[in-house]
């Protein structure tokens, strides 16, 4: 919003929330209905061509911000090195509305304007005059409504509202208040309308000039520089034809200088060109690839998951991951993205973050959750982190953290056999699992005296079951067979405190994976269930509660946080991740894989000092 919001700055469907698309369900109906009742010669091709045109514009930006994102992430040619957050995430969550004003604007049009219907595809004569129009008219008149803006009357009412993204994303390019965006309709509509007049429209001026408008606002807004260097070396006026990225990104750091459209010329002409701004653009195109101290290896869960990434839809990347129906209707985009991430076959870069000395960074391995349950897939998968692991290995980084890839210990044991195979390897491979323990052992309330441990017996259950044992807190079990096996891993002294359960159950468990339905029926009114596992438990029970998968709270001075964690709620980082990023800050120069077990309570102690906290469990909110 504005620092002083003016009249016309909220759009007019803000209160229809995600059912703002019905907006434009009267027009695309209509036009649908008048085309297939209509003989061949009457039926308008233009009208029933506007909606694919929208959904091409949103697929046109979405494939920016997924672009934008992972180049930002590797960084190489990266402008900006600031930060986005949730702020920016939440303010540009809107980006469609700007799609769904045009399209109703286009089917009016198209209604009521004499000679905007039934257009030819083409006209040469027509795509010349939008191109010269634009080039000239729109140039010209959006650099002086653009340094308009920045008087501070209507900069302090609309503008500001853009240049609070000072790190811009594609979508940075269409966040204005609604005022804003029907002064840019206006301006751009110019060529169209004259050659509508003119009787030289055709589908192919008006698609064609819209895409342009796109990707040029994209581009300048992608915060990488992707224009080539040799490009301006063969055509060199092309540096007053065209703009860069950096040279946009300019006005968002400087505010008073490069107002101009996509064309430099003005700003040569009257004065406003910034000094910096070849420097800038020659430092960018030639910035390397980062090399990370850190690495977070991660995979993708379930086949929507790819939507929840940062590099998916940045609206869903910034809430917990949960279910929602409208992606069960892109089954067709899913199954195409599984394929290409199929294909692909190699680890790809999903986030950058910074911590103090730290460039953090996540790679995403492309298989699912079920892939790692499958036999066959085995081999394919361990070749997948045994390639990232020897590239971190390259780049220089001090610790990777496994993560989500232990979920199957039988996979790898934790990450031991690349320790095997590579003992001279630099990097230090860690799973996590100590913080993991001390993050559950935190989380049980105080004055607890037993609790119930059910699920898959981990590396992590086997060390939470010894800790409580050794504490005197009894520790009881559902299964025999799970009570036995765990018995033979404790010492007499600690075993003591191991029981098979028969009677009464505690109140608080401790779960993983495969607790049953039926076991979670059990549970007494008003239990606590606390995962010890990377996957939370089904929420089946409404008068019990649930804590999160074991995690804690980033400190403020993490940076470049704007996407969760999946299933976790904002600014909270799993366990897993965090424990290879206290490795690297306490300089940990040891492996944490196989059988080894880092000390829980240096590690929790760490977590403290570092800034990260421990999430409180209520129990006084209603239940799940």
């Amino acid at each position: 919003m504005a620092s002083k919001p003016g009249i016309l700055t909220e759009w007019p469907w803000t209160r229809l929330g995600s059912f703002k698309y019905l907006v434009l369900s009267p027009f695309i109906i209509r036009a649908t209905y008048l085309y297939m009742v209509k003989d061949a010669s009457e039926r308008s091709l233009s009208q029933i061509l506007i909606f694919p045109l929208l959904i091409s514009r949103m697929l046109n930006n979405q494939i920016w911000i997924s672009l934008s994102r992972y180049r930002t992430a590797k960084g190489r040619n990266r402008i900006v090195d600031k930060s986005i957050e949730f702020e920016q995430v939440d303010r540009e969550r809107s980006w469609d509305d700007q799609i769904i004003f045009s399209g109703g604007l286009f089917y009016l049009g198209s209604m009521y304007l004499k000679g905007a219907d039934n257009l030819p595809i083409w006209r040469t004569d027509g795509v010349v005059i939008t191109i010269l129009l634009h080039s000239s008219l729109v140039e010209f008149i959006y650099y002086w409504l653009h340094r308009a803006l920045h008087h501070h009357f209507l900069y302090s009412r609309y503008h500001s509202h853009h240049h609070s993204s000072i790190v811009t994303e594609p979508i940075t390019s269409v966040t204005h208040p609604f005022a804003e965006h029907i002064a840019y309709f206006a301006l751009f509509a110019t060529p169209i309308i004259i050659t509508i007049r003119l009787g030289t429209i055709s589908i192919a001026s008006i698609a064609g000039y819209i895409t342009f408008i796109d990707v040029m606002n994209n581009l300048g807004h992608c915060n990488f520089e992707l224009i080539p260097n040799w490009l301006f070396s063969i055509f060199p006026p092309l540096k007053y034809l065209m703009y860069t990225p950096s040279f946009h990104s300019l006005h968002h750091t400087q505010f008073r200088t490069n107002y101009s459209l996509f064309m430099p010329f003005y700003d040569y002409i009257y004065g406003t060109m910034d000094s910096s701004t070849d420097s800038l653009y020659e430092k960018s195109v030639q910035r390397k690839e980062e090399s990370p101290d850190v690495i977070y290896l991660t995979h993708l869960t379930t086949p929507e998951s790819i939507y929840h990434l940062r590099l998916g839809f940045a609206a869903l990347a910034s809430k917990p991951h949960n279910s929602t129906w409208y992606l069960r209707l892109m089954w067709p985009v899913t199954l195409w993205s599984m394929m290409v991430t199929w294909i692909y076959g190699r680890t790809f870069t999903v986030e950058r973050n910074v911590f103090k000395r730290l460039k953090l960074q996540i790679w995403a391995i492309p298989k699912y959750k079920i892939q790692y349950c499958l036999q066959w897939q085995r081999e394919s998968i361990n070749n997948l982190i045994e390639e990232a692991i020897l590239e971190a290995e390259v780049k220089g980084t001090k610790v990777l953290s496994l993560g989500l890839l232990n979920q199957e210990e039988e996979l790898n044991r934790n990450g031991e056999i690349y320790i095997r195979k590579y003992p001279s390897l630099k990097v230090k491979l860690i799973d996590g699992s100590s913080l993991a323990v001390a993050v559950v052992l935190n989380s049980i309330p105080k004055g607890t005296d037993g609790v119930v441990l059910r699920g898959k017996l981990s590396k992590v259950a086997y060390a939470i079951a010894h800790a409580l044992c050794q504490e005197g807190i009894k520790v009881n079990m559902l299964q025999e067979e799970e009570y036995k096996k765990l018995k033979t891993r404790l010492s007499n002294e600690a075993g003591n405190n191991l029981v098979l359960c028969k009677g009464n159950v505690p109140k608080t468990w401790l779960v993983g994976d495969g607790l049953s339905e039926n076991e979670q029926m059990k549970a007494s009114k008003g239990a606590l269930f606390i995962p010890f596992s990377q996957f939370p438990p089904k929420k089946l029970r409404k008068d019990c509660f649930y804590h999160i998968t074991p995690a804690v709270l980033t400190p403020k001075n993490l940076e470049n946080v704007d996407s969760c964690e999946n299933w976790l709620p904002r600014r909270v980082m799993s366990a897993w991740r965090v424990a290879g990023i206290l490795h690297a800050l306490e300089d940990w120069n040891v492996n944490e894989c196989g059988n080894m077990m880092f000390s829980i309570d240096k590690i929790w102690q760490a977590s403290l000092k570092h800034g990260f906290r421990p999430l409180p469990i209520s129990t006084e909110s209603k239940p799940y």
